[in-house]
């Protein structure tokens, strides 16, 4: 993950270019009338007032994510990160919107934010950008998200064999690992592509070990490929997207459960209470009936 700050002076240019993105949602707001467009406007206009001398409130963030984590990257998921992102960055006290934006590979989202806060005074900037770098690489790792390497800024025309093999392969897991939730899932997803998958195991222990990567004639242990694409790694990233997706699917299940629970237990309650009134009736009747034989007994010996 990464972030682009711009500061600008005015809400309507910034709120009119996020909003009308083709496809653009909205994903959260703070502090604003999400009515329509132009309450939002109003409402960040209404508070950077508070600090009239100020030339330039609008904090305009993007928050830009790999297209490797595409799997995990839900609307609930980008807008956590966000909303994490802002406290570290002290923007937590302050008027924001988060919006997602589809027009480009990689996922993003952009923040627009009011620099004047809640209280009318101004956000410090102070050390802004060396504070975002370390932010967005400690969000990163805390929440196993990937880290671009420098072979993203390769320029492929210019390879030669080998290189421009391990190359292709390199660009093919990017996006095949973020589509699969398993081994056989990457298999099917690679051999699209004419890659082939081989996992070396130990000889003695018949525990796999690593992974080997096959097209054009060519052989790449995953290591070799790249360092994120080793066993282990990929291993750890493929039971991510695994947990992610049953995560997403956990809510319905749960609710479809509960929902058989309590018309069990609905069920369960008025059969209880028909045996306790019918057992009632039943044991009413029975004492009327002894009390008679009773009478009669007495009438008997009379």
């Amino acid at each position: 993950m990464i972030a682009k700050i711009v500061q600008g002076s005015g809400f309507k240019g910034a709120i009119n270019y996020v909003l009308e993105k083709k496809d653009a949602s909205l994903l959260y707001g703070k502090g604003v009338r999400l009515k329509d467009k132009a309450s939002i406007i109003q409402s960040f206009i209404t508070q950077s007032k508070m600090k009239p001398n100020i030339s330039k409130p609008v904090a305009h963030i993007s928050l830009d994510f790999s297209a490797q984590d595409k799997a995990r990257l839900t609307d609930q998921f980008m807008t956590d990160m966000a909303q994490k992102y802002l406290k570290k960055m002290g923007y937590e006290n302050t008027q924001y919107i988060i919006v997602r934006h589809f027009d480009t590979e990689h996922p993003h989202i952009h923040l627009i934010i009011n620099r004047i806060d809640n209280n009318g005074n101004r956000i410090s900037d102070k050390k802004e950008k060396l504070r975002n770098t370390k932010i967005c690489i400690e969000l990163t790792k805390r929440y196993g998200l990937y880290i671009a390497s420098g072979k993203e800024n390769v320029k492929e025309y210019r390879l030669r064999e080998p290189d421009k093999t391990k190359y292709e392969i390199y660009r093919t897991l990017q996006s095949a690992i973020s589509k699969s939730r398993n081994w056989l899932d990457l298999e099917s997803e690679l051999w699209k592509s004419e890659i082939s998958i081989e996992l070396r195991k130990n000889g003695s222990t018949n525990k796999i070990q690593g992974v080997l990567f096959s097209k054009n004639g060519y052989k790449f242990n995953g290591s070799k490929v790249d360092r994120s694409f080793s066993y282990s790694k990929i291993n750890f990233r493929l039971q991510q997207n695994e947990w992610s997706l049953n995560l997403q699917t956990k809510p319905s299940y749960q609710n479809k459960t509960n929902t058989t629970s309590k018309h069990i237990l609905l069920k369960d309650l008025v059969n209880t209470l028909n045996t306790t009134v019918n057992n009632e009736y039943d044991a009413g009747l029975l004492k009327q009936k002894l009390q008679k034989r009773k009478k009669r007994k007495k009438g008997f010996r009379r």
